[in-house]
């Protein structure tokens, strides 16, 4: 990666083929957040085309309680008709029957192909807006306006979108490229401390299979970043989403190294499915990069200094890196691998280390191995 120095942490644009897609725009207020919509839409007369489009906010009633009223005061008056469809919180909700339900506010708000959705809110409430915006009317324009770090560094990019069905996670979805991620770092600050650490998860992980020196600016950097500092956590945002951004770019559909960006989910979606999410997904995605990290090390691509180096530096980032006082099996954990979208014709895909800085996809790992792995991470407390 190139020196900070030479780095503009404000703006990213996001290119495919060549084209560029969207922008992201990195900012400490929701402020400019109308002039960035206003430039979606040509001028006709002077007048930008916004004021003749309605705007539908989807948001969940957590963030809306934070955050819904600021952005209402910003939007009024800058499109035809603002709306907000408001839904209960939690990966729980992320369904179709909640698409199902938008679907129809749309229709009653007489929503048409030429308006917006725009999602406020963290990973779920993206990835619900992203595929209602996919679906409904074979596809309308949304924008993302992530409100975590884990949506601010990870979902809010790449086009992702989806919902869970029944068991299975992100099972039902599209590719559906919004066309702003408008972040606001200054959220942030909102956070509570688990949800901020499940968040960083992601950060590390962009370190550990693409950017060394990234990995190590964070170990550097690890009390301001707790501090959350105004600056740091700008550049920490807006690094991660420049390498993620790089990968999106070669691979927007995950037909090869997109797939990178899945380190640790194959064995972090096992563990949420199988502590019926009542882990986060950060904390989660922690656990299965110590485990990819530990397969990483049997198959002797890194050494066990820089597994237990890897193993420990999620610590001060107060995030898990084993399993205790739990009601579920490493073979569940593992079982659940087996229905994880990620497997290819009923071949795991897995990611490994190759070293700290790039991540492989292997086909090799066995299930007695993933059992291993898992089976490391839990710690059985004595009778």
């Amino acid at each position: 990666m190139e020196s900070t120095k030479e780095q503009n942490f404000g703006r990213l644009s996001v290119s495919f083929q060549k084209k560029p897609c969207y922008d992201i725009v990195f900012e400490h207020s929701f402020d400019r957040l109308p002039e960035e919509l206003q430039k979606l839409f040509p001028e006709e007369m002077g007048e930008s085309l916004l004021k003749k489009r309605n705007l539908c906010v989807i948001t969940d009633r957590n963030v809306d309680g934070l955050f819904g009223n600021e952005i209402k005061n910003l939007l009024q008056g800058i499109c035809r008709e603002l709306s907000f469809y408001v839904f209960s919180a939690g990966e729980e909700h992320k369904t179709l029957d909640t698409v199902s339900d938008i679907y129809r506010f749309l229709i009653e708000k007489k929503i048409t192909r030429k308006d917006m959705l725009i999602a406020l809110g963290g990973g779920v409430v993206g990835d619900i807006t992203g595929f209602a915006a996919a679906s409904f009317l074979r596809g309308i324009d949304f924008v993302q306006i992530p409100t975590t770090l884990l949506s601010q560094v990870d979902s809010s990019i790449g086009g992702k979108t989806g919902v869970d069905f029944e068991q299975y996670k992100n099972m039902v979805g599209a590719f559906h490229m919004p066309r702003l991620v408008y972040t606001n770092v200054s959220v942030l600050k909102e956070l509570d401390e688990r949800q901020f650490a499940s968040g960083f998860a992601e950060v590390m992980k962009h370190g550990l299979i693409r950017d060394r020196k990234y990995y190590e600016w964070l170990l550097e950097n690890i009390y301001e970043i707790d501090d959350r500092e105004p600056d740091v956590l700008q550049e920490m945002v807006c690094r991660s989403c420049m390498i993620k951004k790089k990968v999106v770019e070669k691979d927007p559909m995950e037909q090869g190294e997109r797939a990178l960006l899945n380190f640790g989910h194959t064995i972090g979606h096992g563990i949420e499915k199988a502590s019926s999410f009542t882990l986060l997904h950060g904390e989660c995605v922690a656990l299965g990069c110590i485990a990819a990290a530990n397969i990483s090390y049997r198959h002797g691509l890194i050494g066990e200094d820089e597994y237990l180096e890897i193993r420990d530096m999620f610590v001060p980032f107060h995030l898990p890196i084993a399993l205790r006082e739990i009601s579920f099996t490493a073979k569940e954990v593992v079982g659940n691998t087996k229905s994880d979208k990620k497997n290819a014709s009923g071949t795991l895909r897995f990611i490994l280390l190759q070293k700290l800085g790039r991540a492989v996809i292997d086909e090799t790992v066995t299930e007695e191995e993933l059992l291993e792995a898992v089976e490391d991470l839990i710690i059985h407390e004595e009778a």
